[in-house]
């Protein structure tokens, strides 16, 4: 079952991991292909539009940015267009973490990587690369070791993002590795090459079938052969473990010790595989950031790569399509209806052009009674779309201690949402739905009538900008915590 791993979701948010590596600029240039050149045997691309992303270690910033995890990158660039574009586009995803430590290492006249992918009907036509492979100055080296040893008090991953552009070279490997396991720091690599010895003393791997096959030697087409590569690597080159990843057979979790894990692929549909691997490596660096066992770590990861090959282009999943998937676990029917703060936006302002009134409520709902029919039944009569603002599993544990909730957040999710008067229902982590009110501007805020209007959290800020605050009459007799001890 996934629907366990959504107790990790919230620990991602806010969990801090340095990435350093190979960044580069991905380019993405989509058009049609209606007609063969007659000047030669080639089709004629029309260029209908271009857009530039953050690629290699810039993606995996996007991915962690995505999670709501805190990255700071560390990496190199040239003086050059592509260099300063890199630069602003980290700005721009407002990437960079708030402490400062996200650092750009001019290299002068080194050309940044830039990866052009001409796209017609989906699909990719041809990659166009533009780059340098060759070692770094002295000068620029050092500033780069200086900038992760600064970055790394604190964090809770660092992942080495590995391209093969001349960034990660062995000595700074070494000492990369070195610096990261004297911070007890989980080390995530996502390798390049045949030489995996360069890795050694990494907490986690992940390459490719065709890596493994290509460091190993050794077959990779079956469970057994990817778990006697991955076993060959652990012995061979001093990592911790591997995860190996199968495309669309999944992925392998073999530890230097204990259970040996097979996912089975996500994804649905494949549509792009560009930067999945910088999804696993973020999902897995912040899962382990966050507490995670290396095992769910993958699971989670495994999730998210099947959501980024769904999409075309270098794609990030989010905390939101991340949650989406869990609740589906739980509930198929219900999915569509349960979201995080994040995934309210469209749905509220569709809402809203529709000229409908949106009414909020919240609470913990963890075993659903008479009481709480009542309230939802009256909140929905009072506006034309009702949202449920739900307390997360972490943030039950907070308010009403270690033993709530009975139900966990999808099962309570999935519940709530199958109820006609419940249009939609938001899972928030923080103890009050305060930020979660101050995003949606309900025109009517519901609580019951057991609330006194002064101790109704966002019942200034409703009324504030003209809304109305409802106080729901209480259907006497019924209570969580009383059913909870009578049972």
């Amino acid at each position: 079952m996934t629907t366990d791993l959504i107790k990790h979701l919230d620990q991602l948010a806010g969990a801090r991991v340095v990435v350093v590596g190979d960044v580069m600029l991905d380019r993405f240039v989509t058009g049609t292909v209606e007609r063969i050149s007659p000047e030669g045997p080639i089709p004629v691309f029309r260029v209908d539009r271009e857009v530039d992303m953050l690629g290699g270690a810039g993606n995996v910033l996007r991915n962690l940015t995505a999670l709501g995890a805190r990255g700071a990158l560390i990496a190199v660039v040239g003086d050059d267009p592509a260099g300063r574009g890199v630069t602003d586009l980290i700005a721009q995803d407002g990437a960079v973490d708030g402490t400062g430590d996200s650092r750009l290492v001019i290299a002068p006249g080194r050309a940044t990587t830039i990866k052009e992918r001409y796209i017609a009907g989906g699909q990719q036509l041809l990659r166009a690369d533009r780059e340098a492979r060759g070692g770094l100055p002295e000068a620029v080296v050092t500033e780069l070791l200086e900038a992760v040893r600064a970055a790394l008090p604190g964090a809770g991953a660092l992942v080495l993002s590995d391209y093969g552009k001349g960034v990660l070279v062995p000595e700074v490997l070494a000492a990369l590795i070195e610096a990261a396991r004297a911070a007890t720091c989980p080390i995530v690599v996502d390798p390049k090459g045949q030489d995996f010895t360069l890795y050694r003393g990494a907490t986690l791997i992940t390459p490719n079938r065709r890596e493994l096959e290509a460091a190993t030697g050794r077959a990779t087409e079956s469970d057994e052969d990817i778990v006697e590569a991955c076993r060959l690597v652990i012995e061979s080159c001093g990592v911790e473990g591997v995860l190996a990843t199968r495309s669309e057979r999944g992925m392998a979790l073999v530890p230097g010790e204990g259970e040996v894990w097979h996912l089975k692929a996500e994804a649905r549909e494949v549509f792009d595989v560009s930067g999945a691997g910088d999804t696993v490596a973020a999902v897995v660096a912040a899962a382990l950031a966050a507490g995670a066992s290396a095992a769910d770590a993958a699971r989670l990861a495994n999730l998210a790569a099947g959501i980024v090959v769904g999409k075309v282009g270098t794609a990030v999943a989010s905390m939101g399509e991340l949650r989406r998937v869990l609740s589906t676990s739980a509930l198929v029917a219900a999915e569509s209806k349960v979201v995080d703060a994040r995934g309210l936006g469209e749905t509220v302002s569709r809402w809203r052009r529709a000229s409908l009134t949106v009414g909020f409520t919240n609470g913990c709902f963890d075993l659903l009674h008479p009481g709480h029919i009542s309230l939802l039944r009256q909140a929905r009569a009072a506006c034309d779309r009702l949202i449920v603002g739900l307390n997360s599993d972490s943030s039950v544990r907070r308010l009403k201690g270690d033993k709530r909730p009975v139900q966990g957040e999808a099962a309570r999710g999935a519940v709530l949402a199958s109820l006609a008067d419940v249009d939609l229902v938001a899972v928030f982590a923080e103890d009050t739905p305060l930020m979660l009110i101050e995003a949606v501007r309900p025109d009517v805020l519901i609580k019951g009538a057991d609330y006194a209007l002064p101790e109704v959290v966002g019942a200034d800020v409703v009324e504030g900008y003209g809304g109305r605050v409802l106080l729901a009459d209480i259907l006497p007799g019924h209570s969580t915590s009383r059913t909870i001890e009578r049972l």
